[in-house]
């Protein structure tokens, strides 16, 4: 019954099929001020942030292919130059869609050398039940990177910093040092719970460590451009991360008084988050049978 209930959780949950179910002529996309030189894009998929200056634009992952043109038209009202770098924050689709077309048109890809590993490769995400395949070679990473790397791009200092496997194993913050600001990709989103992609390395833990490694560099007036949702600060941040050791406790408590996620679930343990934090990607439900999983094979290791 729990193998049951967990598959069923996960299975309802977006897919990149679904994706294509998406009307993007619909999609409109809309630019918000973050600092001097930089902005943040809002789309269908992940956030975007744009640094414009002297040596012309940088994004920060792409969204979706189909929204290419799109993406380049909104960069155009910042700054009317071609695009010449794009950092992906991780692999997934949603982040990494618009690579091909921008890197075709001559901008250079940086990521993490996992992210160039996992597009180069079939992927099989547990949570979707589904395979990705490989991305076209125009859409790869052509700049990699272990730890981190350092653009000084635009008169601006841009530190991209690996995070240990979080929201996924290839997770990078990107930080902008003058405009006070980092797009955290998916390891933080913003008002919503997160995804934990387990099939790319990611756990809860990380994920919590992650938003621990943001706090501890990030100030009260540090502008943070999450994976998705609106533009944020640190205090969101913080209360954040307190609501995900709150899940943490709470599911490894249940763990350990041998409970099945059946019986869990039927508690209905995140009811008194749900309204705040249940209305994005994933609901309480959902959020909770991924959780389950993660926590529940990290007690078996």
């Amino acid at each position: 019954m729990r193998s049951r209930l967990l598959c069923a959780a996960l299975l309802a949950l977006a897919t990149p099929a679904a994706a294509q179910d998406v009307d993007f002529e619909r999609v409109v996309i809309r630019s918000e001020p973050v600092a001097a030189g930089l902005s943040v894009l809002f789309g269908q998929g992940g956030n975007i942030a744009v640094s414009t200056g002297n040596d012309g634009p940088v994004l920060v992952d792409d969204q979706f292919a189909p929204l290419a043109p799109k993406i380049a038209a909104a960069v155009k009202t910042l700054q009317d130059a071609p695009v010449r770098f794009v950092i992906n924050t991780h692999w997934h689709f949603d982040h990494t869609g618009g690579n091909e077309p921008f890197g075709r048109g001559g901008a250079l890809i940086v990521a993490h050398e996992n992210v160039r590993r996992r597009m180069s490769t079939t992927q099989f995400m547990a949570a979707f039940q589904r395979e990705i395949p490989p991305s076209p070679a125009a859409a790869l990473p052509v700049v990699t990177f272990a730890d981190g790397v350092t653009l000084h791009w635009n008169g601006e200092e841009i530190a991209v910093e690996h995070v240990a496997p979080a929201h996924t194993d290839g997770d990078a913050l990107v930080w902008f040092r003058r405009a006070n600001a980092v797009h955290t990709g998916d390891t933080y989103v913003a008002g919503m719970f997160p995804f934990v992609d387990v099939s790319s390395g990611g756990s809860l833990a990380g994920i919590i460590a992650a938003a621990e490694r943001v706090l501890a560099q990030a100030g009260p007036g540090t502008k943070i451009i999450p994976g998705h949702g609106a533009l944020s600060n640190a205090a969101e941040l913080r209360a954040w991360r307190e609501m995900l050791l709150g899940v943490q406790s709470r599911v490894n408590a249940a763990l350990a008084a041998g409970k099945t996620l059946e019986t869990f679930a039927a508690e209905q343990p995140l009811a008194d988050l749900a309204p705040r934090y249940g209305q994005g990607f994933l609901d309480a439900d959902r959020f909770l049978a991924i959780v389950w999983s993660d926590l529940s094979r990290e007690t078996k290791e």
